[in-house]
């Protein structure tokens, strides 16, 4: 590592709960596979995964978001991280999610309230710990506009227990976010956002700002693209500042969703290291007044 190379400091910092992380982290999904869909892609190179995820820790991630249910045939994204960084770091914050899961074939499956202890012992038989830094609860489509208390009150027990230290929520909206907080503290919510893709009747970053709380968006580079990934041609507004800055069009993207507040967690995911080089070195770029509200605009545009 040369004293050029930019490292995930270069983002800040911001806090989930009591544990201090960089504001760039890393994504597991990608790992498992090769091209596709989310579970419908070939599986990864196992050798190539792992170098990932050594690699990301060299560059000062210390933030890796994961799930039982992020596999595809013969690889599964918390076991590599297991055999990539085991024994882990100790500044290193793993944080994974329940309430959907996949059984052996991938046919997916919603679990109970009594059936998420099942799902937490999961992850950290796969993870090798024995306890979760941080767990989020993922909540369904179909529950919009549905009470989340019986699961969140059985993870609220887990966490009681010893077995997960810390709880958030995925797919949240504001009143999610209120019946949640009344039951335990909530340290992140994770929701789709990047240019282009906002947040509809989700909770955004400056919601969660307001409350501090920390905001980790999935999907900021694929944007619309979501679990198939980026795709397409990406807007002139973004291409400009990427020239502008000779970066590519991803960085260009984290940094803005980075610049969304300084509570804005990002974990782009990849499987290729020199895009893990590139997605870190979003923490470095830092854009004009004048490019955000470019960017601002192609965001309001859908692009």
């Amino acid at each position: 590592m040369t004293s050029e190379t930019i490292t995930a400091a270069a983002a800040g910092t911001w806090k989930l709960g009591d544990l201090t992380v960089n504001r760039l982290g890393f994504g597991a999904m990608r790992l498992t596979q090769s091209g596709g869909a989310f579970g419908d892609g070939t599986p990864g190179d196992r050798g190539r995964a792992v170098t990932v995820l050594r690699r990301a820790i060299e560059l000062g991630v210390d933030h890796i978001d994961t799930a039982a249910f992020y596999f595809s045939p013969l690889r599964s994204a918390n076991e590599l991280i297991n055999r990539a960084l085991a024994p882990y770091p100790d500044d290193l914050v793993i944080a994974t999610k329940v309430w959907p899961g996949r059984d052996p074939s991938g046919k997916w499956w919603w679990a109970t309230p009594e059936q998420l202890r099942g799902q937490v012992e999961e992850n950290l038989r796969q993870l090798g710990r024995d306890h979760l830094d941080v767990v989020n609860l993922r909540i369904p489509p179909g529950r919009a506009a549905g009470s989340i208390a019986e699961h969140f009150g059985a993870l609220a027990e887990l966490r009681q227990a010893g077995l997960v230290r810390h709880l958030g929520l995925s797919n949240a909206t504001p009143a999610h976010l209120a019946e949640a907080r009344s039951i335990a503290p909530v340290v992140c919510v994770q929701n789709p956002y990047g240019i282009g893709l906002r947040p509809g009747e989700l909770v955004g970053p400056l919601a969660c700002a307001e409350q501090g709380i920390a905001f980790v968006p999935f999907f900021a580079i694929a944007g619309t693209g979501r679990e198939a990934g980026a795709g397409g041609a990406d807007s002139e507004e973004v291409l400009a500042v990427a020239r502008a800055h000779r970066a590519t069009a991803a960085r260009v993207r984290l940094a803005w969703t980075l610049g969304q507040g300084p509570n804005v967690l990002a974990i782009p995911g990849t499987g290729d290291p020199d895009h893990l080089a590139d997605n870190v070195a979003a923490g470095a770029l830092r854009l004009s007044r004048e490019e955000l509200a470019r960017l601002d605009a192609a965001h309001r545009s859908g692009t």
